[in-house]
């Protein structure tokens, strides 16, 4: 059975959508979340469906529980959360999911 996990996060920030400030914050994510060394498959994205205001999404791939952990406790991931996603998103959703067998 996999025990890989994707960790997806879909949000909108303060900044006007498509401006310089929303670009550099999705552009430093993608560099610094990917360098994490328990990361896989790292993608952003345009959130286009009309049934929700979320504007922008992260996505993640970890092949264990014990590499999303790592992950949660990387030093760069809780100083972007810190410096960056606490101060710069408005709203977000969390999902963490593992394919059903």
């Amino acid at each position: 059975m996999d025990s890989s996990i994707i960790h997806s996060v879909i949000f909108t920030l303060k900044h006007e959508k498509n401006s310089i400030e929303a670009k550099q914050f999705l552009q430093d994510g993608r560099a610094l979340l990917s360098s994490i060394p328990t990361v896989r498959h790292f993608q952003v994205f345009d959130q286009v469906s009309p049934k929700n205001n979320f504007q922008y999404g992260f996505s993640m791939k970890f092949e264990s529980q014990s590499a999303y952990d790592a992950y949660n406790e990387h030093p760069v991931h809780t100083a972007f959360v810190k410096d960056r996603w606490e101060v710069e998103v408005v709203d977000f959703l969390e999902i963490d999911y593992k394919e059903r067998q």
